[in-house]
């Protein structure tokens, strides 16, 4: 079973910035679509962002618009989600995802995953 594996996350102030990365060892990146997946405590699983396999286009959740950035580097394998002006209510473990397609994992964020990590916990608190 082919897995991503995520790092990156922690515990940081509300207005504060993370940098989430995804790595897949023994596996090519550059075929998927990547999506960035959150879970918080007590509630369900939510599609946050997703990044074409070009990198060429991407997608974000309303409440992440503006603050949070999904890019790739093909060359290197990884897809990054770099999370400002964090709130407390993106907290979550962060899961990076290869999925069927943007549309899908954003709209349902159960269906259409391939593979997916482990995840990385984000925490925002003062």
């Amino acid at each position: 079973q082919l897995q991503l594996v995520e790092s990156g996350g922690g515990l940081v102030q509300p207005g504060g910035s993370l940098r989430l990365s995804c790595a897949a060892p023994g596996f090519t990146l550059e075929h998927y679509t990547i999506g960035w997946l959150r879970q918080a405590p007590g509630k369900g699983r939510e599609g946050i962002s997703c990044i074409s396999s070009s990198g060429g286009s991407a997608n974000y959740r309303d409440s992440v618009k503006g603050r949070f950035t999904i890019s790739r580097d093909n060359a290197k394998n990884t897809v990054h989600l770099e999370m400002n002006s964090l709130k407390p209510e993106d907290i979550g473990v962060y899961y990076c995802a290869a999925i069927d397609s943007c549309d899908t994992i954003m709209t349902n964020p159960y269906y259409g995953v391939r593979y997916r990590g482990e995840g990385t916990p984000v925490t925002v608190s003062s």
